[in-house]
């Protein structure tokens, strides 16, 4: 993925409610009808990455299957950075998409 895409998935996700790491992983992948698969080595470094930023906050909890979990939460610079972050992604697919031109039949 390019830099900042899995940052910008985890954020996304995030809009609709808090929610731990493996709950994180598997709404990208349904969202994205198994196209892309968000693996522990990826995620959680960038899970601190964004807490670090000030974009997520972390807070202990109990998961659906009764086991402890770190439940994220966006925080309002969090809100912003999706905003912005969205904004540049659509303008930028947008160009690529007009670089590629039409698709072939």
């Amino acid at each position: 993925m390019l830099q900042g895409t899995l940052d910008l998935l985890i954020l996304r996700t995030l809009v609709f409610g808090p929610q731990h790491g493996q709950g994180i992983a598997r709404a990208i992948q349904q969202q994205s009808d198994g196209t892309l698969l968000v693996d522990h080595g990826s995620l959680y470094p960038a899970l601190q990455r964004l807490e670090a930023r000030g974009w997520v906050r972390a807070e202990w909890g109990t998961s659906d299957n009764n086991r402890k979990a770190r439940f994220y939460s966006l925080t309002k610079a969090g809100r912003r950075q999706v905003l912005a972050e969205t904004k540049q992604w659509r303008r930028l697919a947008a160009a690529i998409g007009r670089v590629l031109g039409p698709e072939e039949a």
